[in-house]
């Protein structure tokens, strides 16, 4: 099984919607090569990120925010689990949003973002990178709206302000008998994921057969998935696959392993509501509409970022 990576340089607009539409409805993923981001800011992300994961533990924890829904700053190891997973997976984590201009109605959605005063580099290098995910995100939306029939900008304003994240994520050497596995099975929450770092061995999607594959792009290239919001907002023509993270083999336990997802969000006042051209009489709507602040809320409930 061979997930398609289409450049989206070399093809055009139509070509690449085509390509990225049928590797979604086959797998729920797709990778894309030439996708525009710059190699340099790119190298300076790893070195920021992973110059903060390397911070004593206790100089980590001063950016936690209390009651925050590990929405921003700093969610410490063993915190998150899947939704229905028995114990917390084996990770840490930074989470960046969106600095929403000033005024914005949307302020009581979205939380400010905090910055680790100790890298004195680490704010303007995750501002340019969510900028730069931010803007190859909604190239691949242009697409997808393409391939589902609607206009290509369609999106353009369910996610203008949208509550997007940029995950820097960190999953430690792990010893040989520990519990769990780095990430279990889970499908996620937001519009689309865009990730770089997957070229570390570990990322896996479950097939509609039911068998785990490996995720492993070319260097460079990211890998895109689709979330549960937009498997909602197509009735499942898209759907959200499930995916994990397992553990290394056993020469490289004592290696840690570095991603940086950036999660696609629709603006928290959008209701979503399942496309005209994706319901039928065969396939009526299978969800009520609902915004995607409250839709939000429910999941983050579920993964235990936020008390029941």
């Amino acid at each position: 099984m061979t997930i398609a990576t289409p450049s989206m340089q070399a093809l055009d607009h139509d070509a690449f919607a085509a390509a990225l539409g049928e590797s979604f409805r086959r797998y729920g993923f797709a990778m894309v090569s030439d996708h525009g981001m710059d190699d340099s800011l790119v190298a300076r992300g790893w070195q920021e990120a992973s110059a903060f994961f390397a911070l004593p533990e206790e100089m980590k924890r001063r950016h936690v925010v209390p009651n925050g829904a590990g929405q921003r700053g700093y969610t410490p190891f063993g915190v998150e689990i899947a939704k229905g997973a028995a114990i917390s997976d084996l990770k840490e984590f930074w989470h960046v949003g969106r600095d929403l201009p000033e005024g914005s109605p949307l302020v009581g959605t979205m939380p400010p973002n905090i910055w680790p005063d100790e890298l004195p580099g680490f704010t303007e290098t995750m501002r340019a990178l969510f900028a730069a995910f931010d803007s190859v995100g909604n190239r691949i939306l242009s697409a997808i709206a393409t391939n589902l029939g609607l206009d290509a900008r369609w999106f353009d304003d369910p996610v203008r302000d949208g509550n997007s994240i940029l995950r820097l994520l960190h999953y430690p050497p792990i010893d040989a008998q520990a519990s769990g596995i780095r990430a279990e099975a889970h499908e996620d929450i937001n519009l689309i994921t865009l990730l770089l770092g997957a070229e570390e061995s570990g990322l896996q999607l479950l097939t509609r057969e039911g068998e785990w594959i490996d995720v492993a792009p070319p260097p460079g290239a990211l890998v895109v998935n689709v979330g549960d919001m937009l498997q909602r907002l197509t009735n499942h023509v898209l759907p959200s696959t499930s995916h994990r993270v397992v553990n290394p083999v056993a020469e490289r336990l004592g290696r840690s392993r570095y991603s940086m997802p950036f999660f696609l969000h629709l603006r928290p006042d959008f209701l979503i509501e399942a496309l005209p051209q994706c319901v039928d009489a065969t396939h009526p709507a299978r969800y009520p509409p609902i915004t995607a602040e409250a839709y939000l809320r429910e999941r983050l409930t579920e993964i235990g970022l936020v008390g029941a």
